[in-house]
């Protein structure tokens, strides 16, 4: 492993128990990520102004959104968790494009996407991200994933290079390069996250101004993200952006069963972990030990930065990015 920094489930007991956790997910996390999309929103408004339309790809019968921009080695864009691809990647993907294609999509459930009410699983995104990925015959490429995009991408890498497949047809595309950026997917954060708050202790209600501006607090490092402006941003994005049933969805007991401790050594391509020092969801020390599992892997540290560094600070982002990609 080598560390740089950037200026250079089991499963639960019992039906009570998911109970719990699913409000504690929706109410400590889900909402907070999808304030940062708001945010983001906002603040790459005048990037995302400049994004052409759309393509529609259907996968299994479902309606995909994604952006196919530019031309050259192809770059595969996978978001976090009550996002999409304009909301992570709007600062990030026309820099890109300049020297890549850039294909960015809004994943199922997400987004402009279909939100069918399945109960989903990292398996299921992967599944869709491989199928996505055959369908428009992509067998080269570098695949980056944010948050929840990164645990998939992990997920999607180490099947891909180990040649998982349910069926001959159905192989993954195998990546050349992987980028994890502020990564879920490792389990004693996962399952702390999904732990309920102990009881008779004091929480915002999520869908309220005091929500948002405790979570907008715990995603992003700069204080203007707690504006008054930005909390009426994220309440009203949150509120309008119709995935709620996607996210409450990852109630899913077999989803601490996906988790990718143990699995990190079967990723051989060159990987780039990426992590905003003062990332108060998911934890720097979290990004070490995905640099130190994954043989031959790179840490790069955005030293002003939350938890989504290309939304915050998309200049110094793309400073760790674009080298990796020569």
């Amino acid at each position: 492993m080598h560390t740089n920094t950037a200026t250079s489930c089991a499963p639960f007991e019992s039906a009570r128990r998911w109970r719990q956790i699913a409000m504690y997910v929706y109410s400590a996390v889900v909402i907070g990520i999808a304030a940062f999309s708001a945010t983001s929103a906002n603040a790459a408004q005048s990037d995302a102004n400049e994004l052409p339309e759309q393509k529609t790809a259907v996968l299994f019968g479902a309606k995909i959104r994604y952006y196919d921009i530019g031309s050259g080695p192809v770059i595969v864009l996978v978001h976090g968790l009550g996002s999409s691809a304009k909301g992570d990647w709007g600062r990030v993907m026309l820099p890109l494009a300049q020297t890549h294609r850039i294909l960015a999509l809004d994943q199922l459930g997400f987004g402009n996407s279909d939100k069918p009410q399945i109960d989903f699983g990292i398996q299921t995104w992967v599944d869709f991200l491989g199928e996505f990925l055959r369908q428009n015959r992509i067998s080269d490429f570098t695949l980056v994933g944010e948050s929840l995009g990164g645990w998939i991408s992990a997920q999607y890498t180490i099947q891909a290079l180990q040649g998982v497949a349910a069926g001959p047809s159905l192989a993954l595309p195998k990546p050349s390069r992987l980028v994890l950026s502020d990564s879920a997917g490792l389990y004693a954060t996962m399952k702390r996250q999904f732990t309920a708050s102990a009881p008779g202790k004091k929480t915002e209600v999520s869908a309220s101004l005091a929500g948002e501006k405790k979570l907008l607090a715990s995603i992003f490092h700069a204080s203007s993200y707690q504006t008054d402006q930005a909390l009426r941003g994220g309440l009203e994005w949150s509120l309008s952006k119709g995935d709620a049933w996607t996210i409450s969805s990852i109630r899913n007991p077999a989803l601490l069963n996906e988790t990718v401790d143990d699995k990190l050594g079967a990723i051989t391509i060159p990987t780039l972990v990426i992590w905003g020092r003062y990332d108060a969801l998911l934890p720097l020390k979290d990004g070490r030990y995905f640099a130190s599992r994954i043989p031959g892997a790179e840490l790069k540290i955005i030293p002003d930065s939350g938890h989504a560094p290309m939304i915050e600070t998309p200049d110094a982002f793309l400073s760790v990015l674009q080298p990796f990609l020569q």
